[in-house]
C-alpha cells in the first residue's frame, strides 16, 4: 500500500537467522507535527518532559506496528518523581499517534506504573488492560519492562541519530546471546550485517482527531450546573484528555449538544 506524503512510513522487517522482528521509522515529521500542535494550542512542556513524551510517542508507534493492525493501544505512565503522567495512544488503522503530559492534580503512586489498554477493533468484548511496574524515567526502558511482563518476550527500543528509532522484538527460538549483546551501533549496521526480510509498511502521523463535538459529551455532568461551571464568564476553556488541545466552550454549546 502506498504511503501518503504526509505520513511517516514505519517498516516491519524480519531478521532472518536471529528470529527477531525489527520495526523502524524516522520520526522527524511526527515530531514536527507535534510541535506545530503545541504552538497552535499555546502549549509548552519543560524540556525534560517534552523529550520523554517524544520518546513515548516513538515507542508506542513502533509497538503498535509490531502488533495486529486492528489493535488500538493507549499507555499512561504515572511517575512518582517528578509527579507527572504521560499519555500516548496509537492506531494503525487510524494511522495516528498522539499524546500529552499531565502535570496538575497527579496522584503519587506507590511506584512508577505503566497502565496499558488495548482495544481490538476486529473483535467484540471490552478492552484488555494491564499494569506494569517500571523502574526508571526512561521511555525506552518502559517498553522493555512492558515486554518482559506483559508480552512475555524480550523487546528493546534503540534511539539512533537524526530521530530514528528501532524496536527489536524477540520471536520464538530467537538468538538470545546476540539479542542481549545489541548496541545502537549494531542496530544501525543491520542493513550491512544481517539478513533482512521486509514484511510490511504502515503509515502514521501525529493527529488526535478531537473536535468540539467530541469533547462535549465529557462535559455532560455539568449540564445542570452551568452557573457553577461558568461562574459569570462567557466561556470556559477545556482541554482534550488525549492531546491537550484547547477549546472554548459556551453555554450555547451545551444547548446545541442536547
Amino acid at each position: 500500500m502506498p504511503i501518503a506524503s504526509d505520513r511517516t512510513r514505519v517498516e516491519s522487517i524480519f531478521i532472518r537467522h536471529r528470529n527477531t522482528l525489527m520495526v523502524r521509522a524516522n520520526f522527524t515529521d511526527i515530531f514536527t507535527d507535534y510541535y506545530l500542535h503545541l504552538a497552535d494550542n499555546n502549549l509548552r512542556y519543560p524540556p525534560e518532559l517534552d523529550h520523554k513524551l517524544k520518546e513515548l510517542l516513538a515507542v508506542l508507534t513502533l509497538h503498535s506496528v509490531a502488533r495486529p493492525w486492528s489493535e488500538v493501544h493507549a499507555w499512561t505512565v504515572n511517575l512518582r518523581a517528578p509527579r507527572v503522567n504521560f499519555f500516548a495512544t496509537a492506531s494503525s488503522t487510524g494511522e495516528n499517534v498522539t499524546g500529552r503530559v499531565f502535570t496538575e492534580d497527579v496522584r503519587e503512586p506507590p511506584q512508577n506504573l505503566l497502565y496499558s489498554q488495548v482495544n481490538d477493533t476486529s473483535a467484540g468484548g471490552g478492552p484488555r488492560r494491564s499494569t506494569v511496574a517500571v523502574e526508571n524515567e526512561n521511555p525506552l526502558d518502559w517498553l522493555s519492562h512492558y515486554y518482559s511482563q506483559s508480552e512475555q518476550r524480550p523487546g528493546k527500543v534503540f534511539e539512533l541519530p537524526d530521530e530514528n528509532f528501532v524496536l527489536v522484538a524477540a520471536q520464538p527460538d530467537y538468538d538470545e546471546e546476540w539479542f542481549e549483546s545489541l548496541t545502537p551501533e549494531m542496530v544501525a549496521a543491520f542493513p550491512e550485517t544481517e539478513s533482512l526480510s521486509p514484511l510490511e509498511n504502515r503509515a502514521f502521523h501525529f493527529h488526535c482527531g478531537c473536535t468540539r463535538e467530541r469533547i462535549m459529551p465529557a462535559l455532560a455532568v455539568w449540564s445542570d450546573k452551568l452557573d457553577e461551571l461558568f461562574q459569570g464568564a462567557q466561556h470556559v476553556k477545556v482541554q482534550c484528555p488525549r492531546c491537550a488541545a484547547k477549546y472554548e466552550i459556551t453555554r450555547e454549546d451545551f444547548a446545541s449538544n442536547d
